[in-house]
């Protein structure tokens, strides 16, 4: 896991090397153990390295090959590399390294492009080829691992964050009214290749893109998910489907134990973490290291789930660390976990990633998570209610939207409002052909859209921000694309995630997977009261804010007025929407 920038000049220029150097500092936090910056002319690339496969120097990168000419930095981790490996040393490549990001490079130069097909594993990287002059881009299917575009006619930029490529200079700030538009509406959800500044762009998931010596470019997206058309090798009956559902999701956490250091799990007390645990323990991982994180309880509602947890650790025997976090030292934290965010994201569950990667860092460098499982397997509460649905569109929005369009246009100036982009977006995933009934389309957008622009990126963004590498075999595109043929009804049932759920008896303790979904509350970011709101209120009234005049002061003096008035349906604070991006912008000195 590390950090990647580079930049690609177009009109003759030579790469900028001290652009390079700020946005190598930039990234420093996720890639604390060394780093390097390589310029050829019209092209730099600048890296990072947390060091997690082969220690060794022969592993650094920039990685170039002389023979081959291929010059490579790659952030994330190919879980099939020694398998790739093997099948090129057959091919008569001799490699310098035991490092995935040279099984990449030369795989690169075997396969061409369509190498990505071959990785399991989660991936940005970018690739120039001397030679030919191309240089190559590329993202994994899931968008696991971040990469962040600007693109002039006179010059392409990218790095693996979006603070970091504001180093590289000369982009344009303004704010993308599509994306204000989603951020409002959508839950802070921005889909590719938008982002909240117009200069900057996301390279999608599953894409890479070839840019030549004299501008063109070439993008090939190769891979998708069709949620609910079955598939050949789908057994028809439950206990088959449950069988291999479980040998599927062995592979994957097995997979995610390949390292030259030791792995580790973020252990909620939740189903899907808990059962990451479980198949590991099934595997043979002895003293496991397992990490919780909880808050202060709330009136009657406790603020921890230790006791789930904790059985888990016993039942498994592993070297559990519990971390308490007290409210002020939450609140203490809100600007390091705003700063660390590559956009903003208004989720509560931001800051408790943030300490919690900040002490699993002290222990470890890499750790499995169990993201992902709610969107795969249908745990959210908006998916049964779509079995039957005959507006599908308008139920998703209902659940999931902050505001309407009538909403948003009283919310922000009038020169950023022209259409409902994310209503728009909504209809159009609904539309297409990658789901077959109402509760597939919510789940395909979910899975492809949803989760990569909201728990993807917060667990990328909170864990790098310690140098924490984070994995998610929910994620594993062989699990994902198991689930996707699985029938609705059997993820839906139960209260969501009945096929997992059912498949987790036969791993870990009955009361993990029965237990009401936790909650952890964190009263003063939703009702936005006490420090928060003094916070809140001292960054809407700064002098920044009201120069920006991003939001219509009238409507931002009636959420100071009544913050506990204004909830959305997932019950977050307009109030906390509307700061959260007013601080994120003021933290990048936008």
């Amino acid at each position: 896991m590390c950090g990647i920038a580079g930049i690609r000049s177009f009109d003759g220029t030579v790469a900028d090397a001290a652009a390079l150097g700020r946005m190598a500092r930039e990234l420093e936090p996720r890639g604390p153990d060394s780093g390097g910056v390589l310029t050829r002319d019209a092209v730099g690339m600048a890296h990072r390295r947390l060091q997690i496969i082969d220690l060794t120097d022969q592993a650094q990168q920039p990685m170039s090959d002389p023979v081959l000419g291929v010059d490579l930095v790659f952030n994330g981790c190919i879980y099939n590399y020694r398998e790739l490996r093997e099948e090129l040393i057959g091919l008569g490549y001799e490699f310098f390294s035991h490092s995935d990001t040279e099984v990449v490079q030369k795989a690169l130069h075997a396969w061409g492009i369509e190498c990505v097909e071959r990785f399991n594993g989660m991936f940005a990287f970018a690739a120039y080829d001397r030679h030919t002059g191309r240089l190559v881009l590329a993202r994994d299917r899931l968008g696991i691992k971040p990469l962040y575009v600007s693109e002039t006619s006179e010059r392409l930029a990218f790095a693996s964050t979006l603070p970091a490529l504001l180093q590289a200079g000369g982009i344009d700030t303004e704010i993308d009214p599509i994306a204000l538009n989603c951020y409002m509406s959508f839950h802070s959800v921005v889909p590719a290749p938008n982002t909240i500044l117009q200069g900057v762009s996301k390279l999608p998931p599953g894409t890479v893109r070839s840019y030549y010596p004299d501008g063109r470019q070439q993008s090939w997206n190769y891979w998708n998910v069709r949620v609910g058309y079955g598939g050949t090798e789908m057994p028809a009956a439950f206990d088959d489907i449950k069988a291999e559902l479980l040998a599927t999701l062995r592979r994957a956490v097995k997979r995610r134990m390949v390292a030259d250091v030791p792995v580790g799990v973020l252990l909620s007390g939740g189903l899907d973490s808990s059962l990451i645990v479980g198949l590991l323990a099934e595997q043979g991982q002895e003293a496991l290291n397992t990490f919780s994180v909880g808050f202060e309880s709330v009136g009657d509602t406790e603020g921890n789930e230790f006791r789930y947890s904790d059985l888990v650790a016993e039942t498994f025997g592993t070297r559990h660390h519990q971390l308490e976090i007290s409210t002020d030292t939450l609140l203490d934290s809100l600007p390091g976990a705003i700063a660390a965010m590559s956009e903003p994201m208004v989720s509560h569950d931001n800051v408790g990633f943030f300490l919690l990667s900040q002490e699993v860092s002290r222990h470890l460098k890499v750790v499995q998570s169990g993201q992902g499982a709610d969107e795969v397997f249908g745990g959210y509460h908006w998916y049964p209610p779509m079995m039957e649905s005959e507006d599908a569109v308008a139920d998703y929005m209902t659940a999931f939207a902050d505001r309407d369009f009538d909403g948003f246009k009283r919310a922000v100036d009038a020169r950023w409002v022209t259409e409902d982009f994310a209503r728009m977006f909504v209809g159009s995933r609904f539309s297409s052909g990658d789901g077959r009934t109402p509760v597939d389309k919510a789940l395909h957008l979910d899975t492809t859209t949803m989760l990569v622009e909201d728990p993807v990126k917060r667990v990328d963004n909170m864990t790098m921000a310690f140098g924490l590498e984070a994995r998610v075999p929910f994620l594993d595109h062989e699990v994902v694309e198991f689930a996707a043929a699985i029938p609705a009804q059997l993820k839906v049932g139960s209260g969501g995630k009945h096929i997992l759920k059912e498949a987790a008896r036969e791993v870990i303790p009955a009361q993990v997977i029965d237990r009401p979904k936790g909650y952890f509350p964190v009263p003063e970011l939703t009702y936005i009261r006490g420090r928060v709101f003094d916070y809140v209120q001292d960054t809407m009234n700064s002098t920044r804010a009201l120069n920006r005049g991003l939001f219509n002061r009238d409507y931002v003096e009636t959420l100071l007025a009544a913050p506990e008035d204004h909830i959305t349906p997932l019950n977050g604070s307009k109030l906390w929407q509307v700061a959260l991006l007013e601080t994120w912008l003021q933290s990048n000195g936008l």
